[in-house]
């Protein structure tokens, strides 16, 4: 029973894996090598049509779970959930599945061949990016250090947000990485509403004295000052609109970790900032850099910031034993560049004043709106 059951996991998440596979490559079976390869499914209803339709051929197994969540049972697809995502030439997709829950040691009396009762469970809908051609491992690492910096700032007392999502590389350049749940994406807000993010918190939460945008205001900033340290020590990169979250509390979350350390789009020209800091994100916090909410934000920053140098050699060191990886992001510089922005040998407060400086000159820099810029012409995201 153990090994019927790891064979059907196999096989369903096979089965689920290889749709981002046929789009990519037209309608080629990824596993007949002898048949004609196609041109990819172009972007648009075309792509999303060849995402629904393969999804639907997708059977449900009985005891099958998904590999981000093994605490709960899948229990129905939802097909009309297939939604292929922003990428020229890959080809993710999002689908959405109902979990039921019943524990590890359940599911482990499952491949056992034990009867169980899982209806005892809650159910709920789970949505999750399959991917294909992609090498998640940096993405893992990303989630490992949001982890670690999450868990400094709880130990320090400190109110700064950060939200760590699963991320399972399931084979090499494969894997499955699980969707902030109540939550969107900026680029999908501006094709919703075609207002600025403050004008929507507004719409969303009221008018500015009112309690509930002060509250969304205040889980925007902590979670602004989370992001804005770990961006800016792991140098993430590619930060346009798509892969900015806010959820319904108000609190902005950093996805997709393909471009850190590094490497950047376009070649490796470095051409984005330090951290991504717009004048609409400023707006929300006051609307400039002498108003209280951006000085309450610079506080937290700086206080994160200091809070995370006394791990310097644990984050060295996390950092070195990947280094022989072959992560594209990793290009003979990381850790000097690293050990830099930590400004090991400097006091705390000229480390206090050194991330300042950078915090306000990402904010006065124009590469952040010209990145965003390119991104509406290639691909149609919104700024």
């Amino acid at each position: 029973p153990a090994l019927e059951i790891y064979e059907t996991e196999f096989e369903f998440f096979d089965e689920i894996t290889s749709i981002s596979g046929r789009i990519r490559l037209g309608v080629c079976s990824l596993v007949l090598l002898t048949c004609h390869l196609k041109e990819p499914f172009p972007k648009g209803p075309e792509r999303k049509k060849a995402c629904l339709d393969e999804l639907k051929k997708v059977k449900l197994r009985p005891g099958c779970y998904l590999p981000s969540n093994p605490e709960a049972i899948v229990t129905d697809i939802d097909y009309n959930s297939g939604t292929p995502m922003q990428s020229a030439a890959k080809a993710p997709f999002l689908a959405n599945f109902k979990v039921q829950r019943c524990g590890v040691n359940k599911l482990e009396e499952l491949g056992l061949g034990h009867n169980i009762n899982v209806s005892m469970g809650s159910e709920y809908w789970q949505a999750c990016i399959f991917k294909v051609g992609d090498d998640i491992r940096q993405d893992t690492l990303a989630i490992q250090f949001i982890e670690m910096f999450k868990n400094v700032f709880q130990q320090s007392g400190l109110e700064i947000f950060l939200k760590p999502y699963r991320v399972v590389p399931t084979a090499p350049g494969c894997g499955v990485i699980e969707v902030v749940p109540d939550s969107k994406s900026r680029d999908q807000i501006g094709k919703e509403t075609d207002i600025t993010l403050h004008q929507y918190f507004i719409q969303t939460y009221g008018e500015e004295y009112s309690l509930e945008f002060q509250n969304a205001r205040h889980n925007f900033i902590v979670s602004m000052a989370g992001y804005s340290i770990v961006s800016y020590l792991l140098q993430f990169k590619d930060r346009h609109n798509g892969n900015l979250m806010l959820n319904k509390q108000g609190h902005m979350i950093h996805i997709d970790f393909g471009f850190m350390f590094e490497s950047s789009p376009g070649g490796n020209l470095g051409w984005e900032p330090d951290l991504k800091l717009t004048d609409e994100m400023v707006m929300i916090m006051g609307g400039n850099m002498e108003a209280p909410p951006f000085q309450y934000f610079l506080e937290l920053c700086v206080q994160g910031y200091l809070a995370v140098r006394p791990y310097h050699e644990e984050i060295v060191s996390l950092v070195s034993l990947m280094l022989d990886t072959g992560l594209p992001c990793f290009r003979g510089q990381t850790i000097k560049q690293l050990k830099y922005r930590l400004q090991i040998d400097k006091s705390d407060r000229e480390a206090a004043a050194f991330l300042t400086g950078i915090i306000k000159k990402c904010y006065l820099s124009f590469r952040s709106k010209s990145y965003d810029m390119i991104q509406w012409v290639q691909n149609q995201i919104p700024y």
